[in-house]
């Protein structure tokens, strides 16, 4: 089992900036994806932005311009620098590492929560 710990969520206000870590219990060197989807209230589980193995990035289209995906291989950590923050991105962050088809794992989520 893999153990994914996120850090990094809390209150900021609306136009700000915050940085997610996630740090994961085994090597994600060989991970075919590592990244983060957010869950708004009353929404369901959405893609932010992904980091693959083969180097390429996807962002999910509100989000293109203000945050950035980074990954760490030497410290099997994955970053999430948000900037422009909105009250509509008030959320749970969860980390999100895939491997295979049969080995996909999620952190417990950490609060990002944006005020006006």
């Amino acid at each position: 089992q893999v153990q994914l710990v996120e850090s990094g969520g809390g209150l900021v206000q609306a136009g700000g900036s915050l940085r997610l870590s996630c740090a994961a219990s085994r090597n994600i060197f060989r991970a075919y994806a590592m990244g983060w989807y957010r869950q708004r209230p009353g929404k369901q589980r959405e893609l932010v932005a992904l980091s693959r193995s083969s180097g390429t990035t996807n962002y999910a289209d509100s989000m293109k311009g203000r945050f950035t995906i980074s990954r760490d291989n030497a410290k099997d950590t994955v970053y999430l620098q948000m900037n422009s923050l909105k009250p509509e991105d008030t959320a749970v962050y969860y980390c999100y590492l895939k491997y295979n088809l049969y080995q996909e794992y999620w952190g417990q989520g950490t609060q990002v929560t944006v005020s006006s």
